[in-house]
């Protein structure tokens, strides 16, 4: 989807980036897959994940042309609609697939809206919102951070089982972190974090959302 978004509004000066929070070999299947002309980066260290407050993918953040965010880290057209798959045939509900069709729809043309009219898009949340939605981590989040990468540098030194605890208190002090959870678990042959713990850490979120929902607001229509 986000190739095609990026065909379609690539004339108006828009691009999509996509960073991988993931090592290079996790990401190189999905990328090579995508051939996609828009740039892709990896994230080993989860830099941008800690600068910009990412816990999830996929999330997005909207910068404009000066450089500035317009809106802050949010989910990016992704529904908890997977959570009502029946594990045993790996199939979703009819009405969960519309229900995220329709999210991933609104959530595009929220985008196509702000591609068109720049700074007078109705999907750009006033300051005050906008502000709210970019606060510093707290002292627990850096310091999951600044352990996760710890932990990175130790594995890639052979010292895995100091590695592992580094990943463990990560995880601790950082739970509503999803990436840091993922990278640090153990993986399935597609090299997925996709097992029992993922569905029973999914569980264990009881009311919680997976996916925060978005409110992109009305879409005008354009002439």
């Amino acid at each position: 989807m986000w190739q095609a978004l990026h065909d379609e509004l690539e004339e108006l000066g828009f691009t999509v980036l996509a960073i991988a929070m993931d090592g290079a070999e996790g990401a190189r299947p999905w990328i090579e897959a995508a051939d996609p002309s828009y740039p892709c980066l990896v994230d080993n260290d989860h830099h941008v994940a800690d600068l910009y407050g990412l816990v999830n993918v996929p999330q997005a953040v909207w910068i404009d042309e000066s450089g500035r965010i317009v809106r802050g880290p949010e989910t990016a057209g992704a529904t908890d609609g997977f959570r009502r798959m029946d594990r045993s045939r790996f199939t979703m509900p009819e009405e969960a697939i519309e229900e995220r069709k329709r999210v991933r729809e609104r959530y595009l043309e929220a985008i196509r809206d702000w591609a068109h009219e720049g700074a007078r898009s109705s999907h750009l949340p006033d300051p005050a919102a906008l502000a709210a939605s970019l606060k510093p981590a707290d002292p627990a989040i850096a310091e999951a951070h600044a352990r996760f990468r710890l932990g990175r540098h130790l594995a890639r030194h052979g010292r895995e089982q100091e590695a592992q605890a580094q990943f463990a208190l990560a995880v601790q002090l950082h739970p509503d972190s999803w990436n840091i959870w993922r990278q640090t678990a153990g993986k399935d042959e597609r090299g997925l974090a996709s097992g029992e713990a993922f569905w029973a850490r999914v569980d264990a979120l009881g009311d919680r959302p997976y996916y925060a929902p978005v409110d992109t607001g009305k879409t005008p229509g354009r002439s």
